[in-house]
């Protein structure tokens, strides 16, 4: 498969001779902090068995450095602090080399402290809100140039939406990205009353009121259009709510960054055929790449109706980029693969080349999916690649800000002061 062929880069080193020159201690301990219960096991508990699969191939391709590797699994279990506990555990008790975890932002804000204190590594896989630079982390998933804007992008120049409503879970990274989309809808002429914002809590299951406030948006014929930054399992409720009331695609779009096929494969998706996701992968893309994945996948976990998404793609491709950099070090400390992961290539699984860039963020493609009947999406909009933002262009107090680990040794730095405004992060 071409996949472990990508893998087994690492084992190169070892038939050439050089594994005794090697610094690392067997077997290489990968940890794995996700949710396996509470309310984000419904999207977290699937990547847990995404870095299962890619540490039993790179077994199977032969380890890494002349070793096996382990996957060392906790489960923080949806509570944001319990996830500091359980980074630490992996790390002092454990004594993993590195971390593949998080969901929701507020648990990886939860985990900073600890892996900088520690000098940790963690591979985080979701989209988020961006303003952030971590030296001890390496985002893979979407930063809100590479999600957020080109979805509002598309309902504006596509669709023709005139009134917004940004509804999304009550934590930072809706917020955060509510706070950039809204001052991009300003700077693109939306008036601030064609503009409602709602926070509701993890979990949310009544949705009646909301619902009815956004048709409300629309009842002076105006094009209303949803931005989702709704996580979780509340987003059944909300999706059966818009369904309840009537409310079509055609009436009023949703666009969502947190649903993926691994969402809607829980929900009776007949009635939500035609509203919008945003994301850098889906299972529909049509790529070799691709194809190998899932049928990996479907081989690994023993089930073909099992999905994939965008989140299983960023490890996916984070893993690999781990291995590679690994290897070209010759050992799994933290600051030589650090050094080594800039610059790192792997191809998407969409087609095209995934790069990693000295801010620790990716360039990858933005595309828009259309949810169809059986809860796959059409892919309607696709980019090139995108290098991903740590920092906003879009709020006054970032646009000033770069990362670059590699030349500046700094994650934010300013460039009018050129100065460097901190090394560890803003927690």
């Amino acid at each position: 498969m071409k996949m472990l062929k990508y893998a087994a880069v690492a084992v190169s080193a070892l038939v050439a001779g050089t594994a005794s020159a090697q610094d690392v201690s067997c077997p290489i301990k990968v940890g794995v902090l996700h949710s396996l219960s509470g309310t984000m096991a419904i999207s977290e508990t699937t990547l847990k068995d995404t870095m299962l699969m890619l540490v039993e191939q790179q077994n199977a391709a032969g380890g890494l450095l002349g070793c096996e590797l382990e996957a060392v699994v906790v489960d923080p279990a949806s509570d944001w602090p319990l996830f500091a506990e359980k980074a630490r555990e992996l790390l002092t008790v454990h004594e993993v080399d590195v971390i593949f975890g998080n969901w929701t932002s507020v648990s990886r804000k939860s985990v900073l402290p600890v892996i900088e204190e520690l000098n940790g590594l963690l591979f985080y896989p979701v989209q988020y809100e961006g303003e952030e630079s971590s030296r001890n982390v390496f985002y893979t998933g979407a930063a809100p140039n590479q999600q957020a804007i080109p979805a509002v992008d598309y309902f504006l120049e596509e669709l023709g939406v005139e009134k917004f409503a940004l509804l999304g879970t009550d934590y930072v990274y809706p917020r955060t990205t509510n706070n950039i989309l809204h001052q991009y809808l300003i700077d693109a002429g939306i008036p601030e009353e064609n503009i409602f914002v709602n926070y509701t809590p993890f979990g949310q299951s009544d949705w009646s009121t909301i619902v009815s406030d956004v048709v409300e948006l629309s009842s002076d014929g105006s094009q209303v259009g949803v931005i989702s930054t709704i996580n979780g399992d509340a987003n059944v409720g909300f999706y059966k709510e818009l369904a309840a009331q009537g409310v079509s695609a055609e009436d009023i779009p949703v666009v969502a960054f947190s649903v993926g096929e691994e969402e809607l494969s829980g929900f009776d998706t007949s009635e939500l055929v035609g509203h919008l996701a945003a994301w850098n992968y889906f299972m529909s893309a049509d790529t070799p790449e691709n194809e190998e994945f899932i049928a990996a996948w479907h081989e690994f976990i023993g089930d073909e109706a099992r999905v994939t998404n965008d989140p299983m793609e960023a490890h996916y491709i984070g893993f690999n980029m781990w291995v590679n950099a690994v290897t070209e070090a010759g050992t799994t400390d933290v600051d030589a693969v650090r050094e080594a992961m800039w610059g790192q290539e792997f191809p998407n699984l969409t087609g095209g080349m995934a790069v990693m860039g000295v801010n620790h963020h990716l360039s990858k493609p933005v595309l828009i999916g259309e949810i169809r009947a059986d809860g796959q999406f059409d892919i309607i909009s696709q980019t090139s690649e995108v290098p991903g933002d740590a920092w906003t262009d879009f709020l006054p107090e970032s646009a000033v800000l770069e990362s670059d680990w590699k030349d500046l040794g700094c994650g934010m730095y300013n460039t009018e002061t050129e100065t460097c405004v901190q090394l560890t992060s803003n927690y």
